[in-house]
């Protein structure tokens, strides 16, 4: 049954209008992971002589047992990011007499083919064959295969686990990311443990005891069943769209948005469609991910300033920045809906305008904490919240009126440009650059707070004159909305 599924899945791939874009992508990441694993396939051949530089007072084989699991909590933070979902289009086959444990497995074994189950064979292989089957003999080398294996499965089916109860709930994503990212400040920045010393600790005693090379595999094995059972629980869709049915009605069922008339409903109907979609939540989520970029910075005594003012730039207004861009994308499926229909587009504006604020708000709310490195950041983060609301909110719309590139929402996030055209990768110049054309004098004559005073007074004055912006903008779309609709009529 599996090859069946495979040989419906290539005929749909080759029948699909967007064939040609679809080799032109494929042809250029071909290229780019054979890149990747050219420079991995490099390390991998003299990581010998990379450990001896890196950690000369070591013996070689110490060493490399200390950073295996520091390559796997790496490998994890990326698969959540990068790595793809396996999809299957299940609703033709349920009325048919398929079992539905076939479907699961189809899904859940196809979760395997991923790049990144390549680059610990590539890396980790040579090393162990070239170093310690040598010196340790060829049953231990065995045992370390085995372990690594294990663990690369382990990790394959714990970030596909994480990223579908992301699908449900945005929140687990978050909490997943942030425990990562706190394990790792806790070893590499505060030194509370450490990860090389663990990971020395298995697989020093795995060298005395090849049998604990059996723990990783099941441990991968139990991660295994616990996606077969989620995919097979949630197979139907009603089962996965259930309780957001239940949890969003209307606009009614959220009440602080229905005192702003039509703009709190058209507010509300955003919100939904950014909850209820994987890439519009994606920037949803990556900006509430990008709350901890301060500690980057903050940390390390050598950054101004002048840093501060692009950290509390880019952590206010991300959100803004990657969501706002795409104004009209997210609704290119029934934009045409939008040129016939009754909505005015001031409102329209406004209800963008409501949503930027209401995020840009909660964003500097939860980067208040960092008042611990001092009162000054909060200032900051403050100034540059006004200066998101007033100003990056505006650029971003008057940018986005010249997006005419239509984004899928079936579609997933990770590795997906569908909308991404030159107007969004030279847009980032202005939002960031700007703010410096008028802090950046005062804070080279040493006038920081000056400088930081004039942002907030031209914020506040493009907040005040928000209704004058909303008329400019609706003027500039109204010259070029025939435009952008014939945009997303090209799929």
């Amino acid at each position: 049954m599996i090859s069946t599924f495979i040989s419906h899945e290539l005929k749909a791939f080759w029948r699909s209008r967007n064939t040609g874009k679809s080799i032109a992508i494929r042809v250029v990441m071909g290229v780019l992971i054979l890149y990747l694993f050219l420079n991995v396939l490099f390390v991998g051949l003299f990581l010998n002589k990379i450990l001896e530089s890196v950690f000369p007072n070591e013996e070689l084989i110490k060493s490399f047992c200390g950073i295996i699991l520091i390559y796997f909590l790496f490998d994890l933070l990326f698969r959540l990011q990068l790595q793809e979902l396996s999809t299957l289009r299940v609703q033709p086959y349920l009325h048919l007499p398929v079992k539905r444990n076939s479907i699961v497995r189809y899904l859940a074994l196809s979760g395997v083919l991923s790049v990144f189950n390549l680059w610990p064979f590539v890396l980790f292989f040579p090393f162990v064959f070239k170093i310690v089957a040598h010196d340790l003999g060829m049953p231990v080398a065995l045992a370390f295969c085995v372990a690594i294996i294990g663990l690369s499965i382990f990790n394959n089916y714990l970030a596909l686990y994480i990223k579908r109860k992301s699908n449900m709930n945005g929140w687990i994503f978050l909490i997943a990311a942030a425990v990562l990212v706190l394990v790792t400040t806790c070893d590499f920045k505060w030194h509370l443990f450490s990860i090389q010393n663990i990971s020395y600790l298995f697989f020093g005693h795995l060298i005395t005891v090849p049998a604990l090379a059996l723990l990783p595999l099941l441990l991968g094995v139990v991660m295994y069943y616990f996606n077969f059972l989620y995919l097979k629980n949630n197979l139907y869709l009603e089962q996965l769209t259930a309780h957001k049915i239940k949890s969003y009605k209307s606009s009614t069922d959220i009440p602080y948005l229905s005192r702003f008339g039509k703009v709190g409903d058209l507010t509300a109907n955003e919100i939904k469609l950014i909850l209820r979609n994987k890439r519009s939540r994606s920037a949803l989520i990556m900006g509430l991910f990008f709350m901890f970029y301060g500690l980057i910075f903050y940390t390390n005594a050598a950054y101004g300033d002048g840093f501060k003012v692009f950290v509390g730039l880019f952590m206010t207004g991300i959100f803004i920045i990657n969501y706002g861009q795409f104004m009209f994308s997210w609704q290119a499926s029934h934009f045409d809906g939008l040129l016939v229909g009754k909505i005015d587009f001031a409102d329209f504006l406004k209800g963008k305008y409501l949503l930027f604020t209401i995020v840009s708000t909660v964003a500097f709310l939860l980067t208040t904490p960092y008042v611990y490195f001092g009162w000054n950041v909060l200032v900051i983060h403050f100034v540059m919240y006004l200066w998101n609301i007033g100003v990056t909110a505006t650029i971003v719309l008057f940018f986005a009126n010249r997006n005419y590139k239509r984004i899928d929402l079936s579609k997933g996030a990770a590795m997906n440009w569908e909308g991404v055209g030159a107007t969004q990768l030279l847009l980032s110049f202005p939002l960031f650059l700007l703010p410096y054309v008028f802090y950046g004098p005062f804070a080279f004559f040493k006038h920081s707070n000056i400088g930081l005073a004039v942002l907030a007074v031209i914020a506040i004055i493009a907040i005040t004159t928000r209704n004058y912006w909303i008329k400019q903008l609706e003027a500039d779309y109204k010259t070029k909305r025939y435009k952008i609709a014939e945009g997303f009529r090209n799929k």
